[in-house]
């Protein structure tokens, strides 16, 4: 066994302060294992208890006006803002420390309020060779977008490095989960045969094998042919754990099926309802006509039970229309619900009546890995009542939260992947729009940034290294990473700055974090910088900004005499091939134009134009590896084309986005922007208390919006008028494109 002096001075102080060691030196200290134990490649029992402030992007409660809104004397708001109470979360970010920060900071408080959460459902993206590029029609051709390089990072390094590197990750985060349940709740995890094992024994080692229910297998398709030499796979587990002994749980009920041949029947000398079946087999057994009054009364089955003989019982049922009659003369009669009460029969654990998300359903998204709203809300109502909190922190196209809407619950839900959380904006707003309709209540939503990011939680070094090797980690995978984006940037490299990487004939470059979203508290460092040392023009690189960003941060740099560009670092910038034809493209975020429409006290906007400078594949590659008779869809510099090639050889580029309009998936827009400050609870370092803080930035409210369905593709241009009070007032809209990325704009007009 060899320790450094460091090793063994750091085993005596937990030793003599009476507290565990941390997980680290179990394997340096102890050749032997227990008896029976859970061991991967990375294994340790520290969790993250990183609390970075939750910052709220947008507001979402009043879905839409279809007419123009006046002024309300009323001292109260009669726009269906809700004023108190809960307000649901969509939250994008990493969910390790989402989970951390909701554990360990502010929000806690209003989760506890709330009542704690009570049912949690995952469906992580289990499969360790998942291609997570998403399918979007573009003028009746389907172009493959793919993930940002944020998703490609944190799907690589979890899932793309095996099993070991999976259940590290999922490790961790049901740590934080289990936490975060209350005492009564449940967790559902949803996978499928690569790590159904794995899962298993991670949720026995986190919550007990005394705390596992059920392995619920759901079938989640009907087709049952055989491909190759395997059994057909067509099922899913979802295992359930609960916190303990002690949980929510409320039998779930479904109709039998009518081709059963069993019913229900009530003993009459004991009252209890009993399981009787009409062993009848569809043969003949009197002359009547009808094989079951023909069987002897007095017959007994196994256990001393009566067969069915009462014919005014059966008469009655065929009078409540359960008894179903088959066409055959001689078939015996199928009941249709196992009670008499008709509530149905308790479902088990084998789901065989909920079929999957097919791309002709109704409910379809066009998202891969979408589920049936049915199998969320038999898990919600089974362990959950209505009130209470649920939450889904891989939500994906927003499933959880929308069966929880439905159904009286509160919820949190969360994603990495930038698109996810705008589809889940769509789909819970449309819900909104139809509980409105219906004239029943629902609760407004947020959408919700983690707004300080510390670069040490993202570069991705191994936790079991030694922390002198772990600044080592650091040091070397930062500096690559930065060589890598000024050699691809075209720009030199420079030294004696904290912000500033490189410099590009007069503008000075810095790059943002490797693997998140550039903050505003890292562009505010930028500009602190530049007015230490009377620097006026920059450039900001990074793979992902944060949500709300612009404009405000270039309009806030511009007031102080800094000319700031912002610009995407695109995925070329792996490609040496790329950077050697000097190829790779760093395009400026998009912006937007729009018009006021102002008669009187009334304002409408129009959304005038949209630019966007998108690249994704390269011309010249795709060229070369294109095969005669195929064709592929490209994006270069913000135009979308269709590559194709005919059975000669000959190529041919068709643009797909004829118009400006053809980027645009969805606009709102906010007719009193700065109506309502973005303020941010973060705990005090010195004092340890949490405090309240002006970001300087001011929350979206969503009063009105207009975006394409998968049934309707149609966007209107102009909103519906708002009557506004005399004066200037700044309106901001926000326009999403179809991958998803967020940009929005600020005008002032006089009323």
């Amino acid at each position: 066994m060899f320790l450094t002096d460091n090793e063994k001075r750091d085993i005596i102080k937990y030793l003599e302060a009476d507290k565990p060691l941390p997980g680290k030196y179990r394997f340096l200290l102890f050749e032997d294992k227990r008896e029976v134990e859970l061991v991967w490649n990375g294994k340790t029992n520290e969790v993250n208890n990183v609390v970075l402030p939750f910052q709220i992007i947008e507001h979402v409660d009043e879905p839409r006006e279809e007419k123009e809104i006046k002024l309300q004397p009323s001292l109260f708001d009669t726009r269906g803002r809700q004023l108190k109470g809960w307000t649901n979360k969509l939250i994008w970010g990493d969910n390790k420390l989402i989970l951390s920060s909701l554990k360990n900071g502010p929000l806690r408080e209003s989760i506890e309020t709330q009542g704690g959460i009570r049912l949690i459902y995952i469906d992580p993206p289990f499969d360790v060779g998942a291609d997570f590029s998403m399918d979007i029609e573009i003028g009746g051709n389907t172009f493959t977008k793919k993930p940002n390089i944020l998703e490609e990072i944190a799907y690589r390094d979890t899932w793309g490095k095996g099993a070991d590197s999976f259940i590290a990750m999922i490790y961790e985060r049901l740590v934080l989960m289990r936490d975060l349940l209350t005492d009564d709740g449940s967790i559902y995890v949803h996978c499928d045969w690569r790590v159904s094992s794995y899962i298993r024994l991670v949720l026995e080692e986190i919550f007990g094998k005394e705390r596992f229910v059920n392995e619920i297998c759901w079938k989640r398709s009907a087709n049952t042919s055989s491909i190759g030499k395997i059994w057909k796979r067509a099922q899913d587990s979802i295992h359930h754990f609960t916190k303990s002994a002690d949980y929510v749980f409320n039998f779930q009920r479904k109709p039998l099926s009518e081709a059963s041949l069993a019913i229900y029947s009530k003993d009459d000398e004991r009252g209890r309802f009993r399981l009787v079946p009409l062993l009848v087999s569809g043969r003949r057994t009197g002359n009547t006509g009808e094989p079951w009054r023909g069987i002897d009364p007095n017959r007994r089955g196994k256990n001393g039970m009566h067969w069915v003989t009462m014919h005014a019982k059966l008469e009655e049922y065929d009078r409540q229309k359960l008894i179903v009659w088959p066409e055959k003369s001689d078939g015996a009669p199928n009941l249709k619900y196992y009670f008499e009460d008709n509530k149905g029969v308790v479902v088990s654990d084998l789901w065989d009546d909920i079929p999957s998300v097919g791309a002709n359903r109704a409910e379809s998204f066009d998202y891969p890995t979408q589920k049936p709203e049915a199998l969320l809300e038999r898990i919600i109502k089974a362990s959950s009542n209505e009130g209470d909190l649920v939450a889904d922190f891989f939500c994906g196209s927003g499933t959880m939260a929308t069966a929880a809407e439905r159904l009286g619950r509160a919820w949190i839900v969360s994603d990495i992947g930038k698109f996810a959380i705008h589809t889940t904006r769509k789909r819970m707003i449309g819900v909104q729009r139809q509980l409105k309709t219906d004239g029943k209540d629902y609760r407004a939503f947020e959408i919700l940034n983690l707004g300080k990011y510390e670069r040490q939680h993202f570069i991705g070094v191994n936790p079991n290294l030694r922390d002198e090797e772990k600044q080592q980690q650091i040091a070397k995978k930062e500096k690559d990473f930065v060589s890598l984006i000024l050699s691809a940037y075209k720009a030199e490299e420079v030294d004696g700055f904290k912000t500033f990487y490189g410099k590009k004939g007069v503008r000075l470059v810095s790059i943002g974090p490797i693997n998140l979203p550039l903050s505003r508290l890292y562009v505010e460092k930028v500009i602190d910088e530049c007015l230490g040392k009377s620097i006026t023009k920059v450039d900001i690189l990074a793979f992902e900004f944060e949500m709300g960003l612009f404009p405000n941060i270039q309009e806030e740099a511009r007031s102080k005499g800094i000319d700031l560009a912002l610009k995407y670092i695109p995925r070329d910038v792996f490609d040496k091939r790329a950077i050697e034809k000097n190829q790779v493209v760093f395009h400026d975020v998009s912006y937007i134009e729009v018009k006021p429409i102002i008669k009187k006290q009334s304002v409408s906007i129009e959304l005038t134009d949209y630019c966007v400078y998108y690249n994704q594949d390269l011309k010249e590659q795709i060229e070369q590896t294109l095969k005669n008779g195929s064709s592929k869809v490209y994006v270069q510099n913000g135009v979308i084309y269709k590559m194709s090639k005919d059975k000669d050889g000959i190529v041919k580029n068709e643009v797909l986005t004829k118009k400006w309009t053809d980027w645009i998936d969805y606009w709102a827009v906010d007719f009193n922007f700065e109506s309502k400050r973005e303020i941010v609870r973060f705990k005090d370092e010195k004092s340890g208390e949490f405090k309240e803080e002006w970001t300087g930035d001011y929350i979206f409210e969503n009063e009105w919006q207009s975006f394409r369905t998968k049934k309707d593709k149609t966007l209107e241009l102009t909103s519906v008028a708002h009557e506004l009070e005399k004066g200037k007032r700044k309106i901001a809209v926000k326009v999403v494109d179809i991958f998803g990325n967020d940009t929005m704009k600020v005008i002032e007009v006089t009323v």
